[in-house]
């Protein structure tokens, strides 16, 4: 059909994108036609009118090849795409909601089956050391930083820190992701010096954070672009054969290849290097607790997609 056109989808709610156009920038709503085409914020797609007539309709036509997805599992085992063609994942924590590094762990471990290099953003500093957080609450970031992961610690009320997290973004597509409530979309808006997504405080009687992104979207700024997404009280990466969950843990799959056996789970194998490394203090466990954890947790879900 003539007329085509190709273009980046920078906003996504289900069935409706916003596309921005690759020939003339320009932000275009768009359908998606078919059942079977699924896409998400960082796609590319070629464009069709929506009907001969020219009202300046466009449909979604195709979905060109990416070259990652960052995707997560739902508790029925089924997987979902959450953003496509990133350079790097955000994993933002808090003081508040309580951070749990387990779910650390499961958002590294998604980035590393997708390719994408990973950044670790500590927001609400100026809540450590004001009595309520101590710096000792915080001390297994430390395990991350030796495994190779970088760490940025700001406060987006405050606007500390943002320069060095600006260097850690520049020239990058980043996804914004962490629980619930740990500031993601706050901290979107101060980078964006703009009130790019609404916020919202944290529900007085859980503590737990609210849901107040629902759509992914796309914003590009003059140092690289952000993405941000749902906020989530867990995450479950997709599921992968058991020896490939290794693979989101850089400090166990470097260690494996000593094990005894080649098909080695880390779990109760006799002559193990990765739980030899652990008694000797070279890996924290902690994370090959979290490692066996995901490796039970992939069982499950596995079993639920009915594999």
């Amino acid at each position: 059909m003539t007329g085509g056109r190709t273009g980046c989808v920078v906003e996504s709610y289900g069935r409706r994108v916003v596309v921005l156009s690759s020939d003339t920038a320009e932000r275009l709503p768009c359908k998606i036609r078919g059942r079977r085409t699924e896409v998400v914020a960082g796609d590319l797609v070629r464009l069709e009118p929506e009907s001969t007539a020219a009202d300046g309709h466009w449909v979604v036509a195709e979905r060109l090849p990416r070259r990652n997805v960052l995707q997560r599992t739902d508790s029925r085992g089924g997987v979902e795409d959450i953003a496509s063609n990133l350079d790097q994942l955000g994993i933002v924590v808090a003081p508040r909601p309580t951070c749990d590094p387990f779910i650390i762990d499961r958002y590294l471990a998604g980035a590393g089956y997708a390719g994408i290099d990973a950044l670790l953003i500590m927001n609400k500093q100026d809540l450590i050391g004001a009595g309520e957080f101590g710096p000792e609450e915080f001390a297994f970031i430390d395990t991350y930083r030796r495994i190779g992961i970088p760490v940025v610690t700001v406060s987006a009320k405050r606007g500390t820190g943002l320069d060095a997290l600006k260097e850690r973004l520049r020239g990058r597509r980043t996804l914004l992701a962490g629980q619930s409530g740990v500031g993601k979309s706050s901290l979107t808006n101060t980078l964006c010096e703009g009130a790019y997504r609404a916020t919202s405080d944290l529900s007085v009687g859980s503590g737990q954070g609210k849901h107040t992104t629902v759509s992914s979207a796309i914003v590009q700024l003059p140092w690289g672009e952000l993405t941000d997404s749902p906020g989530v009280r867990d995450y479950a990466p997709p599921v992968v054969p058991l020896p490939d969950v290794q693979r989101g843990y850089v400090e166990i799959i470097q260690r494996a290849g000593g094990c005894r056996f080649q098909n080695c789970l880390h779990l109760r194998e006799p002559q193990c290097a990765v739980q030899a490394a652990v008694e000797s203090g070279e890996v924290d466990p902690r994370r090959l607790e979290s490692y066996r954890r995901l490796v039970n947790l992939t069982r499950q879900l596995d079993e639920k997609r009915g594999w």
